[in-house]
């Protein structure tokens, strides 16, 4: 599972991966519910299977939303209840609702009884001092009582008070050995690991443990470490694509794109890690970020910007 994306980043990542599951950013009930639908919520064919991950705190306002985006077509709709930032404590919903089971488990059922789609949860292994096993515990046994089956666990508490969302997801240790223990003890559950998990053999190694794994900032600054998902997590045809064919299967999305008015530099952020690694990467990105901004640029800056990669990648 890929978090935290995009349209057109998930767009990009569906051609280095076709199974894994892409999750978009979080999108809030009352911008689903009053906002700009299309651009929002608005995503090609291409990028099934796809996920929408929301906001909110509100059962009424939050299963009207997931009817929503059940109808734009989203194979899952997912809440929010690990994100840190103030941001969300200001609207009272991201992690802010650990401390409140009893709600969340009152928005999981008016999710669930408005739309047929999965409705899972994304959740922290703890916020502040409630951070015991035995308080996720309690949290996790509260939602699943109303029929919620999917928990996708973000390995690090969170401290609400104090540390930054960047902080957040790096300075709380990471308590993995939470997350088995919750999948041994509720083995009824689908429990899915995220946080702090950068290669393929960190995810089969989680795989011992768990349902799933769920990777965020890893797979955005090196999509290509998607490349090896589907054969080796998915037992599924590896297509053999190299950095430079997933490039080029990209373009005539870039350049559709381009002719209904989104500027280069909007799409051309999300693939700025494809040559992390490769000799001529610092150049690629640096050649696409002086000349993607410009307001005629085209897809000829990524066709430039690759001719400074080293041949046969």
């Amino acid at each position: 599972m890929m978090d935290y994306t995009d349209r057109h980043d998930r767009y990009f990542l569906r051609l280095i991966s076709q199974h894994a599951v892409l999750y978009t950013e979080m999108i809030t009930t009352g911008a689903v519910m009053h906002g700009d639908r299309e651009r929002l919520l608005g995503f090609d064919q291409h990028e099934h299977p796809v996920a929408v991950q929301l906001g909110g705190s509100n059962p009424h306002d939050l299963a009207t939303s997931a009817y929503i985006c059940e109808d734009y077509g989203y194979d899952e709709v997912n809440l929010n209840v690990g994100c840190p930032s103030d941001r969300v404590k200001a609207g009272a919903f991201g992690a802010s609702l650990m401390a409140q089971p009893d709600l969340v488990a009152r928005c999981i059922d008016a999710m669930q009884q408005r739309v047929d789609i999965p409705v899972t949860i994304k959740c922290r292994i703890g916020i502040d001092d409630m951070d015991s096993y035995e308080d996720m515990l309690n949290f996790v046994d509260s939602v699943a009582n109303v029929g919620c089956s999917v928990f996708i666990v973000h390995a690090r508490k969170a401290w609400l008070q104090g540390l930054s969302p960047k902080e957040n997801r790096a300075i709380p240790p990471l308590r993995y050995d939470d997350v088995y223990r919750l999948k041994r003890e509720r083995p009824n559950l689908e429990i899915i690991i995220n946080g702090g998990i950068t290669r393929i053999d960190e995810m089969q190694e989680h795989l011992e443990h768990v349902d799933g794994v769920m990777v965020g900032r890893a797979a955005y600054h090196n999509p290509f470490l998607l490349a090896q998902v589907d054969e080796l997590i998915y037992q599924q045809p590896n297509p053999g694509k190299s950095r430079r064919d997933i490039l080029q299967a990209f373009l005539p999305y870039v350049q559709a794109q381009l002719d209904q008015g989104v500027p280069l530099k909007a799409i051309s952020r999300h693939i700025l890690g494809l040559f992390q690694g490769v000799t001529g990467a610092k150049a690629w990105r640096r050649y696409i970020s002086e000349n993607a901004y410009k307001k005629q640029s085209g897809i000829e800056v990524l066709e430039h910007a690759a001719q400074l990669i080293q041949d046969g990648i």
